[in-house]
């Protein structure tokens, strides 16, 4: 018999009700019916509307609100200015997160790219929203200049909800000054909030919002910490990690489960694993790293090599929605900071029963490879096994022991990895994978933990043996997992877009280079050309202009190719004790090897969310240098050094010191009395009358004017430098240009008056491009803007050279060895 449904509500005619049934004891109607009744109707409803019509009764209306509400948070409704519920499709609604710059404007980022770019958000639509925010933004057309303008329809959800920064008093009322630039408006301080903790003027304090900012009020917080002295020591980190949000105490349930975890792996674990415990397996890293989550193993097989690489079981040990993995997936990364590290895992695990230590046993996922004499992986397998590490080995003593030759410990296992990697590293080239040399450096601290010096780290040929073995067992897994169709998150980096490739093009043009490939080229097109160019002055300024025509490497369920490395595929399997990804690869391979599936909530937020938080601690970290760095200056104000030219813009020259290696800036004031004028398509700022030349890589002499802890800039003054040119009044060039480049540092010099000092220097937030305020941007590599080539630096749009997937990462001493980072963005 038919059922008559004309006598049924709304409510009993929702197709998922059976669902809901399943799910709770009253159901209320479903997301899904909601939002199909919304667009049957053709016009936005008040809630009080939609709940008479799904027949809502006075017990059932606060939680049928509720729903609603929570529909707006996650994007399928919008609740608009009037209060009626709007579906998000019928409005073409963009779900984005806020990044706000510090003049005011900022770009509404979609969560999910569509590849139409992200949408530029002007002053009067940043009011009322903040950095990091979540919003809902509707498309509202095309600027002037080309780029999607949006509007802002709703605040899905905050971001900042705890503030770090400056106390300050101003006419009697409590302000904090935050320490994120893009955070540009002062916020109140609730005047019942600070007897408690009596703050004084300038110290570093925390602030929790209250009431945010809307149209032209300001937000207002309470006071809830106070950190110390701006100068205190470990106050850089302190203040990064609140800036940044990065989660940096574990919560009390993680800790728990860490404390039930064995300290020693035991013999109920072998069940199912393969017994490598006689195998030499080695580690080798830097001399200060604490956590081994790789050992190496190589031996000839007729003309053939078999390798093994063994990395550190953690999803034994860290299950998926059990507390250690909350606060994982929460950290995604490992954070390095000279002198701390902010570990994703706790101690217990990352250094004690997860890390491959010495003569111990640990479980293991390895990765079982036969590579032939020209460098293919013929065949690969993966299993899980049991291990115990032969030797904990450094980079420092492994190349020492392969330079001088003759008999070395461990030599049978050493002799057959390097003569392997020799082989893969001709693949590579082969291949046409980038690879850029540039200079990296390391803190060095004192027992006061003030830094007596940095020092150039050199890679040498373990970094790389190590890097090639990590490399191909990546390379496995992602073949692995594509094969057995299962999802994992991607490492994908594409290649330039047709924007970004005709404005390389044209950069290039200018200074005499070509790139070749036509409209497709290759990762090869872009090795050959970054070997023409490595012995040029100005290599590291060409090396960013490639990099930045390529796309910023994230994690995606589907597969899109490494561009960099010129790999079709590529996943993150060696590095899990400090990388959620890689966890979440180790968890699909072993899932395949049951013959089952592994999946979380959503891949395609968790690829979002793991891409977010590696820019955030690299951020983190970046800003905890630059902070250093000016801090260590501040004790050479008034010394002389010598430098080279590596960077300029057309408010003045930046100027990297030998011996340190830090970068500071001569504004273009201060580069002599004449008019100066940058000329990009030379990339030399030169003299008007005197014809005076600064070109890229060219010596100078400078003096250090001011190192500002405030706002991590270093100010130089030209002593000389500069090369003469044609025009007549040579007598007015700029400083001595021919002064002798080893002119001696003058460790007494007088500091300079406030009119000589620069007043532009390094500075750690992101600039507008095209912009030539002296308080707004810094210089660093070139970008086109409205066809005209400016400067940018390169810290602040993408992950420079050393974290560009070429396997040049920054070296940062602590708990971490500089190979560490070298394979964290691989």
């Amino acid at each position: 018999m038919k059922k008559n449904t004309k006598s049924l509500s709304l409510r009993q005619k929702d197709p998922f009700l059976s669902r809901e049934q399943q799910r709770y004891e009253n159901p209320l109607p479903s997301r899904e019916w909601v939002i199909e009744l919304l667009d049957k109707e053709g016009v936005p409803l008040k809630i009080t509307t939609l709940a008479q019509k799904l027949s809502i009764t006075d017990e059932e209306y606060e939680f049928f609100e509720r729903r609603i509400k929570a529909m707006a948070r996650d994007g399928q409704v919008l609740i608009n200015r009037r209060g009626a519920v709007c579906v998000a499709d019928k409005l073409a609604l963009v779900k984005c997160r806020v990044e706000a710059h510090k003049d005011g404007f900022g770009f509404a980022v979609p969560l999910t790219p569509t590849g139409e770019g992200d949408f530029v958000l002007y002053e009067r639509q940043m009011r009322g929203v903040m950095h990091g925010d979540i919003v809902t933004v509707r498309p509202a057309g095309v600027d002037r200049r080309g780029r999607r303008e949006g509007q802002v329809l709703d605040i899905v959800e905050r971001a900042q909800t705890q503030v770090v920064g400056r106390f300050y008093v101003e006419r009697g009322i409590a302000i904090l000054e935050p320490e994120d630039k893009r955070l540009n408006q002062s916020i109140m301080l609730d005047p019942a909030s600070l007897p408690s903790f009596k703050p004084e003027p300038g110290q570093v304090v925390v602030g929790e919002i209250e009431s945010y900012p809307d149209g032209h009020r300001p937000a207002v917080a309470k006071l809830i910490e106070v950190l110390g002295d701006y100068a205190d020591s470990g106050m850089e980190i302190e203040i990064a990690v609140r800036k940044h949000h990065l989660p940096h105490v574990f919560s009390q349930a993680c800790l728990k489960a860490a404390a039930d975890i064995p300290d020693e792996v035991r013999p109920a674990d072998y069940q199912g694993r393969v017994d490598l415990r006689d195998l030499p397996l080695m580690t080798i890293d830097g001399e200060t790293a604490r956590d081994f989550d790789d050992a190496v193993y190589a031996e000839k097989v007729g003309r053939n090599y078999r390798l093994i690489v063994a990395i550190a079981d953690v999803s034994h040990y860290v299950r998926p929605g059990d507390a250690i993995d909350m606060d994982a997936v929460e950290r995604t990364t490992s954070v390095y900071f000279p002198r701390r590290v902010i570990p994703m895992l706790p101690e217990k695990l990352s250094n004690g029963i997860c890390s491959l230590n010495p003569d111990v046993e640990r479980l293991c996922m390895v990765c079982d490879m036969v590579v032939t004499y020209a460098g293919n992986i013929k065949e690969y397998k993966f299993y899980p096994a049991v291990m115990r590490s032969h030797a904990r080995l450094t980079y420092t003593q492994v190349w020492d022991w392969i330079e001088g030759g003759g008999d070395y410990p461990h030599k049978a296992q050493i002799e057959p990895l390097y003569k392997l990697f020799q082989i893969l590293q001709k693949k590579r080239q082969q291949r046409g994978a980038m690879e850029f040399e540039s200079t990296e450096t390391q803190m060095l601290f004192d027992d006061n933990s003030k830094i007596e010096r940095i020092v150039p780290v050199v890679r040498n040929d373990a970094h790389k043996l190590i890097e090639e073995c990590m490399l191909a067992a990546n390379v496995c897994a992602a073949e692995f997992l594509l094969k057995n169709k299962h999802t994992a998150l991607f490492r994908n980096h594409l290649g330039p877009t047709p924007e970004k490739l005709a404005t390389l093009r044209e950069q290039l043009g200018l200074l005499g280079l070509h790139l070749g490939g036509g409209d497709k080229p290759t990762p090869k097109d872009y090795a050959d050309l970054a070997e023409k160019i490595k012995d040029r002055p100005d290599r590291e300024l060409l090396q960013v202009m490639l990099l930045r025509s390529m796309q910023q490497a994230v994690y995606e369920p589907n597969n899109e190719g490494h561009f960099g490395l010129a790999y079709e595929a590529y996943a993150h399997f060696t590095s899990p004790i400090r990388r959620y990804p890689d966890l979440t690869v180790h968890r699909a391979i072993k899932a395949v090897l049951r013959g089952e599936k592994y999946a979380p909530k959503s891949w395609q937020a968790l690829g979002v969310s793991c891409s977010f938080n590696e820019r955030r601690a690299d951020d983190a970290s970046r800003d905890v240098e630059n902070w250093l760095k000016t801090y260590y200056m501040r004790d050479k104000v008034g010394e002389v050094f010598n430098g080279r030219v590596s960077g300029m813009a057309n408010f003045g020259i930046f100027v990297t010191l030998n011996d340190i290696h830090i970068e500071g800036m001569v504004h273009i004031s201060d580069l002599g009395e004449d008019y100066f004028n940058f000329r990009p398509e030379i990339m030399a700022m030169e003299g008007e009358r005197s014809g005076v030349r600064f070109n890229m890589g060219d010596e100078v002499v400078v003096r250090v004017a001011r190192a500002d802890l405030d706002t991590s800039k270093i100010d130089l003054t030209l002593i000389s430098g500069g090369g003469a040119g044609k025009k007549r009044g040579n007598k007015a060039a700029a400083g001595k240009p021919t002064a002798s480049p080893k002119t001696p540092k003058a460790k007494t010099a007088k500091v300079p008056k406030q009119s000589e000092a620069s007043s532009v220097a390094v500075q750690t937030a992101r600039p507008e491009a095209g912009k030539s305020k002296q308080s707004g941007q810094q210089a660093k590599s070139l970008k086109m803007v409205d066809g005209k080539i400016t400067f940018v630096r390169r810290d602040d749009h993408a992950p420079a050279a050393k974290r560009s997937e070429t396997g040049k990462a920054k070296s940062k001493p602590g708990n971490a060895s500089p190979r560490k980072r070298s394979r964290k963005n691989k």
